[in-house]
């Protein structure tokens, strides 16, 4: 479609309706930005925009009579599309795109794609610098915090995006292709905006949906439901493991990364290597370094790469050091399987703060194997673990409650020597890591001020690392 002179609704006042509207008004279009809050101030987004164009921007009830007047409809991220403004306007036969199908319209080049429940912004950044690494001309978009819409028109024919992409981004695709996409895992994760579950994988798995059988595909062998998916689609499929051999694809056999393709095996790099922790990391150089490699960048480069690569901010990131307590931020674990793959990756006993707000998913995860370093487990915010009686087993406050007859029970407990409650626990412990299990709009001098009602040890309180904010979620 070409933009110009098009009168194309922006549904949503936020970063990335902004960020779309800039990139309309650069394309020549007639933005009208929308949002259905009738407070808006008009002014306050206005003075958001870039200042090359006027938008004409509209609050409160939408206007029906000026659906006639539309030409597009750009879809803001956190806009379902199940309203029944949105099914309006499907109704009337408008084109409803995602922010990601707007740029990669008005994108050139290369896009390599990921998405998954948990992992995206790691893989993403990991593949971010092994190519930026390889190419002159390399951005690195969406989930991970800079919108796709910024950056569409800076890119050249000989441009590689590569792009985070999340469930709400991709509902409503229409061409966006990448060259390489994957889908890292698939758990249970934004219900309430899928409402089920074969719904979610159903939109996740929209990544492929404009692949033809030159492009590439990399997904998690050890997830049952992508490893039948790959069974089916268009794309060639890569598939890595944490767990076993593959006949073809990338896998961990030891504490060595392999990629065997119809030709070769190959070495990657070893695990001890690598300066990000746990398994799941490892599957996640595994997902970087195949969509890497198929995509033309050669095994040299992308060991160098991998091996330099650091944690991302808020994802099992080395904090700190003090009185032996060695600190963690895994704050970015905002479901339980995010959550658990954090505490696996801890390799000594480990004091455990989570919480904020509960989701009707299964901690039934939260079981011993997961649980093995934990000594203790605190919680912040709006639900207190210890306060409640559970029956349904899917809530956080029953997870905890039913570990604690195993923590009581020492002979039960995979560390027993290791376990202690917290009147025991001395200032100076090997580990404290904060994973927010179930969070959003939380701080880290919230969570401070949340545990002054636990019975703590102020020495360790103190020691908190509090100055390190938590990312708005």
């Amino acid at each position: 479609m070409d933009l110009k002179g098009k009168k194309v609704l922006v549904f949503g006042a936020g970063k990335s309706g902004i960020g779309a509207a800039d990139l309309l008004g650069s394309a020549g279009a007639q933005p009208v930005i929308y949002d259905g809050n009738a407070d808006l101030d008009k002014e306050a987004v206005l003075h958001k925009t870039n200042g090359k164009y006027t938008p004409e921007i509209w609050a409160g009830d939408f206007p029906e009579r000026a659906l006639d007047s539309l030409d597009l409809i750009v879809l803001s991220p956190g806009v379902p599309t199940d309203l029944p403004l949105v099914k309006s306007f499907y109704e009337k036969g408008l084109p409803v795109w995602s922010e990601v199908e707007l740029a990669y319209r008005t994108g050139k080049g290369e896009v390599l794609a990921i998405t998954g429940t948990n992992g995206k912004t790691t893989t993403t950044a990991l593949l971010g610098k092994i190519m930026g690494d390889a190419r002159e001309s390399v951005f690195v978009v969406g989930n991970i915090g800079t919108a796709y819409t910024s950056k569409s028109l800076e890119m050249r024919e000989d441009s590689v995006t590569v792009a985070e992409i999340s469930s709400f981004q991709l509902e409503t695709i229409d061409q966006f292709r990448p060259k390489v996409s994957a889908i890292l895992n698939i758990t249970e994760d934004h219900l309430n905006r899928h409402h089920t579950m074969e719904e979610y994988i159903r939109v996740k798995e929209l990544i492929t949906k404009n692949q033809g059988p030159e492009d590439v595909c990399v997904l998690n062998y050890e997830d049952e439901v992508l490893r039948k998916f790959g069974e089916n689609v268009v794309p060639k499929v890569v598939y890595f493991s944490s767990l076993r051999k593959l006949d073809q694809g990338i896998y961990l056999d030891g504490d060595q990364i392999m990629l065997k393709t119809e030709k070769e095996e190959i070495p990657i790099v070893k695990t001890e290597e690598l300066k990000i922790l746990g398994r799941h990391n490892h599957e996640n150089v595994m997902a970087a370094a195949a969509m890497a490699y198929y995509a033309g960048v050669s095994v040299e480069s992308i060991r160098k790469s991998v091996c330099e690569f650091v944690a991302v901010p808020h994802r099992i990131e080395y904090v700190t050091e003090k009185n032996g307590v060695a600190y963690y931020n895994d704050s970015k674990g905002t479901n339980p399987d995010a959550a658990i793959k954090g505490i696996q990756a801890m390799n000594r006993p480990t004091l455990l703060i989570g919480g904020g707000y509960d989701k009707p998913y299964g901690y039934s995860l939260f079981n011993l194997d997961a649980m093995a370093t934990i000594c203790h487990i605190l919680s912040d915010g709006e639900d207190d673990l210890w306060q409640y009686s559970m029956d349904d087993g899917r809530n956080m406050q029953k997870a905890v409650a039913w570990l604690f007859p195993y923590i009581a029970d020492k002979s039960s407990w995979p560390f027993a020597e290791d376990v202690m409650f917290w009147d025991e626990w001395p200032v100076a412990q090997p580990a404290l890591l904060f994973s927010i299990c179930n969070t959003s709009n939380r701080t880290y001098l919230e969570i401070w001020k949340s545990l002054e009602h636990f019975p703590t040890n102020d020495e360790v309180i103190r020691n908190l690392p509090i100055r390190h904010p938590l990312l708005w979620l």
